[in-house]
């Protein structure tokens, strides 16, 4: 079995704004961004494709297939209170703790990490529960950081040395003596 996860494009919002399940537009590198995206899968009509309810992550699956499957489980953070501010304007008595315990302190009217991390991979063990041969999840880093931790048995504290970048793909294979391998 195989199952790419694929980080959105490049979203439209100004640098230093603090954004999770806002739901962004894509910029106007969604083209070629796109196109370099779909020549890395080798993907058919009966390739299964799910997708973040986000309209960054829907208008990327639809190249996929334009029937796939939307879940709201693979959205990125909430970041609450702080969704569309600038970082640099969200008050240091909210953030320092957060900043100081990332995975386990919400944000004001938002969630955790571990919140995330929980939601996320329900959906990806769901995903292999019920999956097809192959298998694309268009979605956020949080999501695919928290998916690539569980994997590597990485640390919720650590995941985020786990590069990622608009537009990458990630591929899991996973054989039938539930061997997994992971190629970034």
């Amino acid at each position: 079995m195989e199952i790419y996860l694929v980080r959105h494009t490049t979203p439209r919002v100004e640098k230093g704004i603090c954004y999770g399940q806002s739901d962004l537009d894509i910029s106007d590198s969604f083209e070629l961004e796109s196109k370099e995206i779909l020549e890395k899968i080798n993907f058919d009509s009966e390739t299964k494709v799910y997708s973040s309810p986000s309209k960054r992550c829907t208008k990327l699956a639809a190249l996929f297939n334009p029937i796939f499957k939307e879940d709201k489980r693979i959205l990125e953070i909430n970041f609450g209170d702080w969704e569309l501010k600038k970082w640099d304007d969200i008050p240091s008595e909210e953030m320092t703790p957060w900043m100081t315990d990332f995975v386990n302190v919400k944000v004001p009217n938002g969630e955790s990490y571990v919140e995330l991390n929980k939601r996320s991979n329900e959906f990806f063990n769901e995903v292999i529960r019920n999956a097809a041969s192959k298998n694309i999840i268009v979605c956020h880093s949080g999501v695919i950081r928290s998916i690539l931790a569980k994997l590597t048995e990485t640390e919720l504290k650590d995941s985020f040395e786990i590069k990622i970048v608009y537009g990458q793909v990630s591929k899991i294979t996973i054989n039938k003596t539930t061997e997994v391998h992971i190629s970034i």
